[in-house]
């Protein structure tokens, strides 16, 4: 059953329903089920159904392939020799099919695309000279390297400039399809816990899918992730080694992001990795936000060039402030350290995290999701005085109805009280932002908080109060 994925799905069939063939790309990062999505959706009946394999020469490619043709045809199929004759056998599937719309599904095609393997030449050969002349093709392509996907097939420059039809972008779950998804799977988690599992996993469902209804969160976090024998206990490495063919790169930069809450520029990444400052770099960075691992953003005020770069992959964020510390190999880690300071300060990072992935939910609290907004984030360049730690806000609103929305972001166990030092600062971080951006916007403050919030005099300085209950629609 699939969880969510609506107008995903009514794309799709809508493709499938048009009177000419339609070559579709589906993409997103690794595990988040967009094979699953596919398959569904045509209850697992294709034409013609092939996947590349990982990290395999041409050869082995091709005789993957000659394996697809013959549970099809279940007949003997000859070894092509080429990318051109593979087709040319496609060909044949797809004419001697009876079936009103041919779909043909190749998963994983980034892998299929080996060095000096004459690939991509060949799929232009078939689609351009062959498929899109017929009115019965559905040709369905998927990878989770999203960036050959988005930079190969979407963005081609070649024979397949413009021939794609219909792009798909499976992305994780939100918080409501996480509910859904533990309600569907009976897992009998409050929505504190799921908030919890998705600050940890986010939303991929493949991460879910090893919870075990029988055991508390805190036991399952520990088998799937501590437990050397755990699903997901080199989820890390295996990531990034199987989405970029030299991930060494790439490791690098995440590496470096990793340690910084606030993200980092362009020159600082360059500095602390000492990658060379080129166009290779400048294509590890976009890969990596092509796959959701870090987003690229501006302070407000703040032209193009200073952009900033910031790690936001929850799993990522997970491994880094606790996987890859867990230098006793404690396989309940996660168990023992529940609740103390070193989680409740991982608990106030994850969350915020967890709210830039749900801006549209935070728009829809404040009534403000038809209005044209542009999302931040702010950083005070002024220096009062040695002592001054600067003034910083993490997700600012600047909407087209001449209003700012200042978000502070706050996780805490009990009810949140504002008290008399954070009326103070969050005062002062009013006024210097006004000073220092020179706006003549309205600026409003909006709290979000993981848990009530006891209301008093203090807390009346804030708009609009937002419960992580909101980020659930």
């Amino acid at each position: 059953m699939i969880i969510g994925r609506i107008l995903e799905k009514e794309k799709l069939l809508k493709a499938y329903e048009s009177e000419y063939s339609q070559f579709v790309t589906i993409y997103g990062r690794r595990r988040v089920g967009k094979t699953f999505f596919v398959r569904e959706t045509f209850d697992y009946k294709f034409t013609f159904e092939h996947a590349g394999l990982a990290n395999s020469a041409m050869k082995m490619q091709l005789k993957a392939w000659q394996s697809s043709l013959k549970s099809v045809t279940k007949q003997k199929i000859p070894l092509a020799k080429t990318w051109i004759e593979a087709f040319d056998q496609l060909k044949d599937v797809i004419t001697n099919s009876t079936e009103r719309k041919k779909v043909v599904f190749i998963d994983e095609m980034p892998w299929m695309d080996t060095l000096h393997s004459g690939f991509m030449p060949a799929l232009e050969h078939f689609w351009n000279g062959w498929a899109s002349g017929r009115k019965d093709v559905l040709l369905i392509v998927c990878g989770s390297a999203t960036s050959w996907i988005i930079n190969k097939i979407v963005k081609n420059h070649g024979g397949l400039r413009g021939r794609v039809t219909t792009k798909i972008n499976i992305k994780p779950f939100t918080l409501h399809e996480c509910e859904q998804y533990a309600e569907a799977n009976k897992l009998g988690m409050s929505r504190r816990q799921i908030l919890e599992c998705y600050m940890v996993m986010g939303g991929v469902p493949f991460y879910w899918s090893f919870l075990d209804r029988g055991k508390s969160l805190a036991q399952n976090i520990d088998d799937i992730f501590f437990n050397p024998d755990g699903e997901l206990h080199n989820e890390y490495d295996d990531l990034y080694a199987s989405l970029f063919r030299n991930p060494e790169a790439y490791i690098k930069v995440i590496n470096a992001l990793g340690t910084k809450k606030i993200g980092m520029s362009r020159e600082e990444i360059i500095s602390v990795t000492s990658l060379a400052d080129n166009g290779k770099f400048s294509i590890v960075l976009e890969d990596l936000e092509h796959c959701g691992f870090i987003r690229k953003y501006n302070h407000i005020g703040f032209k193009k060039k200073n952009a900033i770069y910031q790690l936001i992959d929850p799993f990522t964020l997970f491994y880094y402030k606790f996987m890859q510390d867990n230098k006793r190999n404690d396989e309940r880690f996660w168990s023992h350290n529940h609740g103390s300071p070193l989680y409740y300060n991982w608990c106030g990072l994850a969350f915020e995290r967890v709210c830039l992935a749900h801006v549209l939910q935070i728009k829809i609290a404040l009534g403000v999701e038809g209005v044209i907004s542009n999302v931040c984030s702010w950083k005070s360049t002024e220096t009062i005085d040695k002592k001054d730690r600067g003034a910083q806000i993490d997700l600012v609103i600047e909407r087209d109805d001449n209003v700012i929305d200042l978000c502070e972001v706050k996780f805490t166990k009990e009810k949140y009280v504002v008290d008399a030092g954070y009326y103070e600062i969050i005062q002062n971080k009013k006024t210097r932002f006004i000073k220092e951006t020179k706006t003549d916007k309205a600026v409003h403050f909006v709290l979000i908080s993981a848990s009530d919030v006891n209301k008093n005099e203090y807390s009346d300085e804030f708009q609009k109060i937002i419960l992580s209950e909101a980020l659930f629609v």
